[in-house]
């Protein structure tokens, strides 16, 4: 089996030595093309108005200057020579990609790139309670579950048009309690804040992060499974319609398109 690697924490993060690992337990065929530099909430982004620049790092290790989603594609139309991978890990990323944080993340949208060219593809995160640079994240978690997990959802098999998302609990391996098949859950507080500064010259800037604050998310959540100490599994697609919204307003927009009415602006003004 054939795996590429990729990450949006960059080609020297932690998690991606941990995800070396994990594919190692599985395969000796492995290539890795990661982003050169972190790449965290970079979505699904493309390198469209700068060149795309890439170094060797060995015959099968590439740091790439653009984003996971250059990474992937990079990877899959330029870099591996050979057969197209067979799967796509990436991650592990530090700090968890839940709830509607996946719309952000580097890590979901290195999956969804490798699903694009109709690979498997899954996402691993290891999940933090704490973000500063000093706090080290559980990689041994990641590392003692992942080989398990990633060979059983292979064996088991998933649609084309949807991608796994893993996530690791914030705790060491002996305090894991189970895994669940999860759905995608929502906070109910908003987790970024914007903050202004000053620099020494007196220039406003701002600052961008996260707030943590444990949410009460349902049961049944990706949310809810991590915060109990389980591995979150959710399938992910990117099919965003919402159909209830579509089902209720096909009887009142439709047709002929709307014109609107004069009088009424002038009753407006």
């Amino acid at each position: 089996m054939r795996i590429l690697l990729t990450n949006d924490d960059g080609i020297h993060a932690e998690g991606l030595q941990s995800l070396e690992r994990i594919a190692r337990a599985l395969s000796d065929d492995i290539w890795i093309v990661a982003p050169e530099y972190e790449q965290s909430g970079a979505g699904r982004a493309l390198t469209l108005s700068d060149p795309i620049r890439v170094r060797r790092i060995d015959p099968r290790r590439f740091a790439v200057e653009g984003t996971p989603t250059d990474c992937v594609a990079m990877a899959v139309q330029q870099l591996i020579e050979g057969p197209t991978p067979d799967l796509v890990l990436s991650g592990v990323n530090r700090g968890q990609n839940l709830a509607e944080d996946v719309t952000l993340s580097g890590t979901v949208a290195g999956a969804i790139e490798g699903m694009a060219f109709g690979i498997q593809s899954i996402a691993l995160s290891q999940a933090m309670t704490y973000f500063h640079d000093e706090v080290v994240a559980h990689w041994e978690t990641a590392e003692h579950f992942g080989p398990g997990i990633v060979q059983r959802l292979l064996e088991i098999g998933w649609p084309k048009d949807v991608i796994m998302n893993v996530n690791f609990p914030a705790v060491a391996p002996d305090r894991v309690t189970e895994v669940e098949v999860t759905r995608q859950g929502f906070r109910d507080s908003h987790m970024r804040s914007m903050e202004k500064r000053t620099d020494l010259r007196g220039r406003d800037y701002y600052w961008t992060g996260f707030v943590v604050k444990p949410s009460d998310p349902a049961e049944g959540t990706d949310l809810k499974a991590v915060y109990q100490g389980k591995i979150s599994v959710t399938p992910l697609h990117i099919d965003l319609t919402h159909n209830q919204t579509v089902a209720a307003m096909k009887g009142m927009l439709g047709g002929s398109p709307p014109k609107v009415e004069i009088s009424k602006i002038e009753a407006g003004a």
